[in-house]
């Protein structure tokens, strides 16, 4: 171990691992460790099980729930929008050659005290239960327009500058009600609050865009997809990855301590006696707590059920967003539901999580609204984690600390967090131009 590195990554969740494979293929010598034994930190995967042995104290389960090893519960489940940046990510990296991923059934909202399917096309407004029949063809005209508008061509611009007019403005100008703008923010633009009707509207079109650009990719019910098996075949998947570029990975290696020089910068990692020197750390809040600061916390669920979430039109894998006003609240409720159709669960079994940024102490009253929509559950387990946002500043101490995870049961906001990292680690932007086709496995 006593070696020099470029970059030494600590931690093995999702956000170190992306890096890591990014760093990885760019020819950085990267050194890899955690102090757990096992792959995914805050974001591992666990079997039946671990499940039982983290939240009831307990070493098995219950028989009647199936085999612990056909389990595999995601932590910080999150659907991968299928145009998004954390596809083209994966494929930059050539990491999909060790994933398949399978298209997830359904996109669901939840408005007028009532579980509905996500229209993203002028089509499906037009059959959607979400509207009336005059604002279905105001929807419909909206949705016209975003899926016409093309940044480059003012001729698709329609007399406005998006990056000056506000969404409260655009939105305005085609007469849509509370409700409709409810569901385009959160369950289209996927915004986690209403703070984008005040910003420009360049932002909030686009996103629709990529909504309606993965529902076109995949011919599916819904824009997103997920990894058979879960997530956690993606740290995995990336340490095979990095393994291949001339990465080192080190698990179960304890204590993992951060060296500094007098002057405040990195110089290594000391663990079992043995110091490795590097010029960069990437890690995860938990191994430098003193540069990082409490921002929050989530409230979470997670239930084992024998069926789908109700109203979903039987998708074994959904997601469904509760926007903020719809529960007076100030932040969206996500429930997340995946099923042995994905292989996370054995057969007849379904794994739902609801989650949300805690507002109050009592997750199980907070999520009600939420648990509420699951209908009967086998078992349910409550839960809450603190969230964390690095304070120091890397150009000073070399020292790259992502954020923790937030409740968003999609990835753009985890995905927005690594490519910013990468860009302060590495001075330059990741080039996502690439061609989508190779993730095609997501079609079968």
């Amino acid at each position: 171990m006593d070696e020099e590195y470029e970059v030494i990554v600590l931690g093995t969740g999702l956000k170190e691992c992306i890096l890591s494979g990014l760093l990885s293929v760019d020819g950085v010598k990267v050194l890899h460790m955690d102090r757990n034994d096992y792959y995914g930190g805050e974001s591992t995967s666990l079997n039946l099980n671990q499940l039982w042995k983290k939240f009831r104290g307990e070493e098995k389960a219950p028989e009647h729930l199936g085999a612990s090893r056909d389990y595999n519960v995601d932590m910080m489940p999150k659907f991968m929008m299928g145009n998004g940046k954390l596809v083209r990510t994966l494929i930059h990296t050539d990491v999909t050659k060790y994933l398949s991923f399978k298209a997830v059934d359904g996109s669901y909202v939840f408005v007028k005290g009532k579980v509905q399917k996500v229209p993203a096309t002028p089509m499906e407004a037009l059959k959607s239960s979400l509207m009336g029949i005059f604002e279905k063809r105001r929807a419909g005209k909206f949705f016209s327009f975003v899926q016409e508008y093309d940044e480059k061509d003012p001729k698709t611009h329609d007399g406005m500058d998006l990056s000056r007019v506000t969404t409260k403005e655009l939105i305005a100008k085609y007469g849509l009600d509370g409700n409709t703008i409810d569901f385009i923010g959160h369950a289209v633009a996927l915004h986690t609050n209403d703070q984008h009707l005040d910003q420009p509207a360049l932002d909030t079109v686009l996103r629709m865009k990529l909504y309606a650009e993965s529902l076109a990719r995949f011919q599916g019910t819904s824009p997103y997809i997920y990894p058979l098996y879960g997530l956690g075949e993606l740290p995995q998947a990336f340490a095979r990855l990095s393994a291949v570029y001339g990465g080192t990975y080190m698990l179960n290696k304890p204590e993992c301590k951060v060296e500094f020089d007098e002057e405040g910068k990195v110089t290594g990692v000391t663990s079992e006696g043995e110091t490795a020197k590097c010029k960069k750390i990437v890690c995860d809040p938990s191994y430098l707590p003193n540069k990082v600061r409490k921002i929050g916390r989530v409230a979470r669920a997670i239930a084992i059920m024998s069926h789908p979430i109700p109203n979903t039109n039987d998708s074994h894998s959904v997601q469904v967003i509760i926007p903020q006003k719809q529960l007076a609240r100030k932040s969206d409720m996500y429930v997340f539901c995946c099923s042995y159709s994905h292989n996370v669960a054995p057969k007849g079994k379904f794994i739902a999580f609801v989650s949300t940024d805690a507002e109050t102490d009592n997750p199980q009253t907070e999520l009600k609204p939420g648990t509420d929509l699951l209908g009967p559950v086998d078992e349910i387990f409550f839960d809450m984690y603190d969230r964390y946002e690095p304070v120091n500043e890397p150009e000073l101490d070399n020292c790259f600390i992502s954020t923790s995870y937030d409740a968003t049961t999609h990835f753009e906001t985890t995905v927005a967090d690594v490519l910013n990292m990468y860009t302060l680690i590495t001075g330059k932007q990741l080039d996502l131009s690439v061609d989508l086709s190779a993730a095609s496995a997501a079609e079968e």
